[in-house]
């Protein structure tokens, strides 16, 4: 009993139910003017379902009061688009007139019919129901009053449910809404991957350089170094901060836009938190950085972060040759340092795997691994035109 009863301890079964009447309401106004001609209202809605806009407002409507506080609906809230949609408008607008209107009406007679009724069995006569003029009040009439009710409970619940249907077949997304819906679940992936991507950049180039430098500070126990270090992983730390608020700041509010993010430009504090770190970069940088579109540059910025952060974790503080070059189009970075002897040269990580990911995506690509002369080297290519 209480599970059949619970819909009408639901907010959505009575805003369902003002949905209901507003098309009465509509056709009520009109008999007024012109009790003649109860088919004007239906007819009128024809063009009105052909403009672009009405479709929008009767999303929002349908969705306020036949699904609120829903979460994928189904109900689409933008103007139509194409002739299907505006076709699809005015047939909505035909079923609500004729299926609210019929709700409507049952959640007026029905109160009206059990009220008589139960005047019937008191004795007294009837209140104006049609049917029941010419009854004479018994008190088995009293059977009779649970009986239109349940069929106002019935009214009240399906026809509820059939104009949620109807609006979601109706008023539903289109194929192109349906496409446009899942591109943008798609671009939100992949913006979710590049911020894990840079998180794992940032913080790990970060943490190594604090690791490395803490590591050599113990082992030299010079208190001048032990200074220069603390600096070093205070600046790097910072950085990583900074990096670290802007990204949580895009997950925070997904319509905010990814400023802020270093580009190539910035590179000079790569290099100098590398040379913090005890490793001996020799840094050589040819071409024009300024024409370097800003997706690549960025990009740029990220690879070769990542390029010193697997020098640093894996080889330590050696010497290290940074080469970035701006030419005929392209983008071209060599990062190249000794291979020790510990290091296994066919481990390869997610950095490294991050690197090719990155190169790919702006249609370029990448090459690490050991060389001849026994050095590892990273080399990038990427095109910015």
């Amino acid at each position: 009993m209480a599970r059949f009863l619970r819909p009408l301890t639901r907010g959505t079964t009575y805003t369902r139910l003002l949905h209901l009447w507003v098309p009465l309401l509509a056709v009520s106004l009109w008999l007024f003017v012109d009790p003649s001609t109860p088919w004007v209202p239906a007819l009128v809605l024809v063009p009105v379902g052909l403009v672009p806009g009405v479709r929008r407002g009767e999303g929002v409507q349908a969705r306020l009061l036949l699904t609120p506080g829903e979460e994928g609906s189904g109900i689409s809230q933008t103007p139509s688009a194409t002739w299907r949609d505006r076709g699809r408008t005015v047939l909505w607008l035909q079923a609500r007139m004729v299926v609210g209107s019929a709700g409507a009406l049952a959640t007026v007679w029905l109160p009206a019919l059990a009220f008589d009724l139960a005047r019937l069995a008191a004795g007294q006569a009837p209140g104006g129901v049609p049917y029941l003029d010419a009854a004479r009040p018994h008190w088995a009439y009293a059977l009779l009053v649970p009986l239109p009710l349940l069929l106002l409970y019935g009214a009240v619940v399906g026809f509820g449910e059939l104009m949620t249907a109807l609006a979601r077949q109706l008023l539903g997304p289109s194929a192109a809404e349906r496409m446009a819906a899942l591109e943008e679940r798609t671009e939100h992936l992949v913006e979710r991957t590049r911020i894990a991507r840079e998180l794992h950049d940032s913080i790990g180039h970060a943490l190594t350089v604090a690791v490395v430098q803490a590591g050599a500070a113990r082992a030299a126990g010079d208190p001048e170094f032990t200074d220069r270090a603390l600096a070093a992983i205070e600046e790097t730390g910072r950085g990583a901060l900074e990096d670290l608020e802007r990204v949580l700041g895009v997950l925070r509010e997904s319509r905010q836009p990814g400023t802020g993010r270093p580009t190539l430009a910035d590179a000079d504090r790569l290099l100098e938190s590398a040379r913090a770190s005890g490793a001996k970069v020799d840094a050589e940088v040819t071409g024009p950085l300024d024409t370097v579109p800003g997706p690549v540059s960025r990009e740029g910025y990220r690879i070769l972060q990542e390029a010193l952060t697997n020098v640093l974790r894996h080889a330590g503080a050696v010497p290290v040759r940074v080469r970035v070059r701006v030419a005929e189009g392209m983008l071209g970075m060599e990062v190249r340092n000794p291979l020790p002897g510990a290091m296994s040269p066919t481990g390869r990580g997610s950095g490294l795997r991050g690197i090719g990911e990155r190169a790919a995506l702006l249609g370029g690509h990448a090459r690490s691994g050991p060389e001849a002369d026994g050095d590892w080297q990273v080399h990038v290519e990427l095109p910015i035109r």
